[in-house]
């Protein structure tokens, strides 16, 4: 559990000065957020694997709540793109989104012409184009009109559950690698380790943050929005599982949880940012729409626009607030990495 940080003595003590107190946030944030979030992704991607091998149909309601409870834990930890994530660009095998070329159905549907025999093990499998892995070719699978129906039955199913065990075996790969070392790398800092100090597994953890809303406002949300003159519902997240709110929902908890386990606790700054994720999630629970369709639609539109303010509104308040309160510049990029 997140212990108080020791308060600061004067205006000009360094961020070694309160070490201990930093250690302590990272403790706080692998032990309640990171761990428990992976494991779950792990035990959720595991069901629905096991659960496909029995239901393989699009129409199943079994397979359907399977992939929407696995896809529901992605969501939760997806902001913490690093480390094991990374690691063999698993993080994207899972969700490979934006798709802006199309690539995703394109190779799914030559896949299914060809009854490419790729598919008929997961091993294999993972040399396939990263598009055609993880939840978004699930989704094609299950919910597109044409490609839930594509080609035969018998090699759809199998393929349906090759994606299924290949999303459990790199949810399991993730959940591993920080049960087993990464996790001792974030909070065992030296010169010669993936860390020096604190104060940058801290930056690595801000930089999950930020990233994690700057993709919700300019991705989920703005995506869908495009302009007023030519909005694009149909570049909304996950529309044809009707999961395009929900996506931003579970993103915001989720990166509400690692903010405030980043903040001082029991601060003023702590119950900024409550309020803020609070104000953003009321303002998404009053968009009756969950799939971004009515982005053209002048009363909706500006519904959705609220909600990326109230996001937009917390992530001025990490920049310019908790951002120095990790001892991160204004001027960190949450993008670029820099």
């Amino acid at each position: 559990m997140k212990q108080i940080l020791i308060a600061l003595i004067g205006a000009t003590l360094t961020t070694s000065a309160f070490g201990q107190g930093d250690r302590d946030r990272i403790q706080g944030i692998v032990d309640t957020h990171i761990l428990p979030g992976f494991e779950t992704l792990a035990i959720r991607s595991e069901d629905l694997a096991r659960i496909s091998s029995f239901y393989c149909s699009a129409s199943s309601t079994s397979l359907r709540s399977a992939y929407a409870a696995a896809f529901d834990a992605w969501l939760a930890v997806s902001h913490l793109n690093f480390g094991p994530a990374a690691r063999d660009d698993r993080a994207y095998a899972l969700a490979f989104w934006p798709d802006t070329r199309g690539a995703t159905p394109k190779v799914l549907r030559d896949l299914i012409r060809k009854n490419d025999p790729i598919a008929l093990s997961p091993e294999d499998y993972t040399d396939v184009s990263i598009a055609a892995r993880g939840f978004y070719a699930l989704e094609f699978l299950i919910y597109d009109r044409e490609l839930s129906m594509a080609g035969d039955d018998e090699y759809r199913c199998k393929l349906v559950q090759t994606i299924a065990e290949d999303i459990e075996n790199l949810a399991a790969s993730i959940h591993a690698d920080w049960q087993n070392d990464y996790a001792k790398l974030l909070l065992s800092t030296s010169n010669e380790g993936l860390y020096r100090s604190h104060s940058e597994a801290l930056q690595q953890l801000f930089k999950a943050l930020t990233t994690g809303l700057q993709f919700t406002s300019e991705a989920r949300l703005g995506r869908p929005l495009g302009t007023f003159e030519r909005p694009r519902p149909k570049r909304a997240e996950a529309w044809r599982s009707g999961r395009s709110g929900r996506h931003v929902l579970i993103s915001l908890a989720g990166l509400r949880d690692i903010a405030i386990l980043l903040a001082p606790e029991g601060s003023v700054l702590e119950k900024r940012l409550g309020s803020a994720f609070e104000h953003a999630l009321s303002q998404l629970a009053a968009v009756d729409d969950p799939v971004f369709s009515g982005v053209a639609a002048p009363q909706t539109r500006i519904k959705i626009e609220i909600v990326q303010q109230s996001v937009e509104a917390i992530r001025s308040l990490v920049r310019d607030e908790l951002g120095p309160e990790l001892g991160v510049s204004a001027g960190f990029n949450a993008m670029d990495g820099d």
